[in-house]
């Protein structure tokens, strides 16, 4: 399993794109973020966080983000890293689209297994 990062986020909404998307101010992005009701990524060198689209369920954020940037936290993986691991390709059984990503498994509503990989990476 690769832990470089990713060079390119196209999978990613600034902020501001973010929230008028979602008809709040930066602020209350960020304090969302902050809270861990949303996921977000920095890019080396770069001051802008960066929120993937894949979180979000018709502009709304998917409840299972809160479970899982609290699971990340608490097994002290950092923004990147959570990022990393939910966007690298893996096998996740044997049955087909096994090379899915976890992000692909959080819009399929498997909650679960999920927060269960992240528990298990850290």
């Amino acid at each position: 399993m690769s832990t470089t990062s990713p060079t390119t986020y196209d999978d990613c909404l600034s902020a501001s794109w973010l929230s008028a998307r979602l008809g709040v101010d930066t602020a209350r992005i960020d304090r969302l973020r902050r809270a861990g009701e949303l996921l977000a990524v920095r890019p080396a060198g770069n001051a802008e966080w960066l929120y993937p689209a894949w979180q979000l369920s018709n502009g709304i954020p998917r409840p299972v983000i809160v479970r899982i940037v609290t699971t990340a936290r608490e097994r002290g993986l950092g923004e990147q890293r959570l990022y990393d691991l939910l966007t690298m390709r893996a096998g996740l059984g044997r049955r087909s689209g096994s090379d899915r990503r976890l992000a692909d498994l959080i819009a399929a509503g498997e909650d679960d297994q999920v927060v269960a990989a992240i528990r298990a990476a850290s």
